[in-house]
């Protein structure tokens, strides 16, 4: 059997939770590699964390300043000699989303094509731990330098990763503190004709605040999957809430539907995080008409607006936590100093966007923990790919007269 078909082929067979030392050992008879380590990222993304039998067993290594965290941040195969032996560190992503690193000791350096065939292998690994999560809490303890707060777990579990990727678009987002969060939350889904965003603000503090979080995704998800429009989402979400809490909680929302095949933009801002703009080199806030949140009076009617998104957009989403910020003179961290953070990472790819943005916030806090939680999304729009069943003009009226079933 092929070495390589043998290697994959036995990712699959395996225990999840025997995926690194299987990896090891295939490593070790196909390759001759003297040593395997799986390097999971913790929930920061400013550590990588040594997977092992028992969690905290090992220290971590920090991203900054490092070989392999070079190679999770430039997301590309990196390399480090000594004497004869060569470790290749190689990134562990499934569809944008960066879970860590494959760090791969060898002997000699070898022909480049032997690279390649890791590589692929660090892939595989990527979606066989995607999966795995589901049967163990293994690579899920792995992530963390230390314990989670009982919201932060909460809040961590909601999400759909932290970073996708499509021809279309390429989303990152980022919750701080990372091991405290409790009412900020992001949510995202992609079909073949839309993508939908949702940006969620709960109010007040603790597990209290990750319930209602809780409750208010859930709610979204229920009703974006019972194939409603947009502002109907927002009304049965709504009624949910108040149903539970009758008015004494409330969720700041904001809920946006891509549609893929024109960059047409479909909105509900329910008292909403904020969202800004980068085009052409310029940073601008986009408003639009604020609705009361979510579960604030019962049977609340929330309407949808439009605007559209052109070729190379970039939008960033931000919550009230990152406007809270004091700077060092007592100021807060206002619309031009989250301007200039907007252009500043221009460069930098999506998911790369919303952890420079938080370590700039920590950086003004002078290294303090954050009176609130902060939340930043950013979404790169690369314009639309044409599909053979998006010709012509129904793909135009399809979010505004019936919802898509997909």
């Amino acid at each position: 059997m092929d070495r390589s078909l043998a290697v994959e082929r036995l990712l699959r067979d395996v225990p999840p939770h025997d995926l690194p030392a299987a990896l090891r050992s295939a490593l070790a008879e196909h390759f001759g590699a003297l040593s395997v380590e799986l390097l999971m990222a913790d929930y920061a993304l400013t550590e990588l964390c040594q997977v092992s039998t028992l969690p905290y067993t090992c220290d971590p290594i920090p991203v900054d300043g490092t070989v392999p965290g070079s190679a999770f941040v430039a997301q590309a195969a990196t390399f480090e000699q000594d004497g004869a032996k060569v470790t290749g560190y190689l990134p562990v992503s499934v569809r944008g989303d960066r879970l860590g690193i494959l760090a791969v000791t060898l002997p000699r350096e070898p022909e480049p094509p032997v690279w390649a065939e890791l590589e692929r292998f660090a892939e595989a690994l990527a979606h066989e731990l995607f999966v795995a999560d589901r049967d163990t809490d293994l690579y899920i303890q792995a992530r963390r330098s230390s314990r989670l707060t009982l919201a932060a777990e909460m809040q961590w579990q909601l999400l759909p990763g932290r970073a996708c990727t499509r021809a279309e678009f390429a989303l990152g987002g980022q919750l701080e503190p990372a091991y405290a969060i409790y009412g900020d939350c992001f949510d995202w889904s992609a079909s073949a004709h839309k993508l939908a965003v949702t940006l969620i603000n709960g109010m007040g503090e603790g597990s209290e605040a990750a319930l209602l979080t809780n409750l208010a995704v859930n709610a979204l998800r229920n009703a974006r999957r019972a194939g409603v429009t947009l502002d109907a989402q927002a009304e049965l979400a709504d009624q949910a809430i108040y149903a539970h809490y009758r008015g004494s909680r409330h969720v700041a929302a904001l809920l946006l539907e891509f549609h893929l095949a024109t960059g047409s933009v479909e909105v509900v801002d329910a008292g909403s995080p904020r969202l800004w703009r980068l085009r052409d080199g310029k940073a601008e806030r986009v408003e639009f008409e604020e609705q009361l949140p979510l579960g604030t009076f019962e049977d609340t009617v929330y309407a949808s607006h439009r605007f559209q998104a052109a070729d190379g957009d970039r939008f960033v989403f931000v919550s009230d936590g990152v406007y809270d910020v004091v700077g060092p003179h007592g100021e807060r961290y206002g619309d031009q100093e989250f301007g200039d953070a907007v252009v500043a990472t221009a460069d930098l790819p999506a998911a790369h966007v919303p952890g420079s943005v938080l370590r700039e916030l920590t950086t003004r806090r002078h290294g303090k923990q954050a009176e609130d939680d902060a939340m930043v999304v950013c979404l790169d729009w690369f314009g639309p790919t044409p599909r053979p069943d998006s010709a012509g003009p129904s793909m135009t009226v399809g979010l505004a007269s019936a919802p898509e079933q997909d």
